[in-house]
């Protein structure tokens, strides 16, 4: 073997032409991929759900394959192309005809916040930490839960958030990092504090030390009252 022969580290055993059969194959892939998409009647490619997920990333593993395998013959692939539309067509068929078969294959919107406080057994069926969602509720701009109705974790991952009116909106806890939240086990002085379990409200005396009465946490953090800016 020679040491830096050019022949071998760009292309091996290959002839040159084989790179005009490279932009067939991707060129192949591209538009198996580009029809699979248009006639599989999505109404738009922003999110994906959980099924049609997997439908791409077999859709990439095939048009990987032929681009770059010259022993990979096209005709296979196109079958697989083919066979995972009427795949996709018969389940999304089944999905409209069938709540129980779409729940189960795409999921139902999951609640994470309600009347100010969050679901603490949704975070955890879904394997959710209070931080993560602090996070997307950061991001919306929200400062505190009292300003958020209800909060729905959507079948493609995005939030949705019903904002109290302003005269509506109550004492919640923050969801500012911790630097910019301060927790107490031990209430320095009296007045409203919010469970950073749950974000329950509860009124304190001064230095007492109680548990929750909805998830029995310890640690509490001062309400916040603020209105969210529009």
């Amino acid at each position: 073997m020679v040491s830096f022969d050019l022949q071998r580290m760009l292309l091996g055993d290959l002839p040159v032409t084989f790179l005009l059969e490279v932009a067939l194959r991707v060129l192949a892939a591209f538009a198996a991929v580009f029809f699979f998409l248009k006639f599989s009647g999505r109404r738009g490619i922003k999110q994906l759900s959980r099924f049609e997920l997997v439908v791409i990333l077999t859709l990439g593993s095939a048009a990987g394959d032929v681009t770059f395998y010259e022993d990979v013959p096209l005709l296979p692939v196109a079958l697989v192309f083919l066979t995972l539309l009427l795949l996709y067509r018969g389940t999304v068929y089944l999905m409209k005809r069938s709540k129980t078969c779409e729940a189960w294959i795409d999921g139902l919107p999951i609640t994470v916040v309600k009347d100010g406080m969050y679901e603490i057994h949704s975070l955890r069926n879904m394997n959710i930490s209070s931080n993560e969602l602090f996070m997307e509720l950061r991001q919306r701009g929200v400062e505190h839960l009292g300003q958020v109705r209800l909060g729905l974790l959507e079948t493609d991952g995005e939030l949705s958030l019903y904002f109290y009116e302003p005269e509506d909106t109550k004492a919640g806890l923050s969801v500012l990092p911790f630097e910019h939240r301060p927790q107490y086990s031990s209430p320095p002085s009296a007045g409203l504090y919010c469970c950073v379990g749950c974000g329950f409200p509860t009124y304190h005396e001064a230095h007492d030390s109680v548990a929750c009465e909805r998830c029995g946490h310890v640690v509490w953090s001062p309400a916040l009252d603020t209105l969210r800016n529009r």
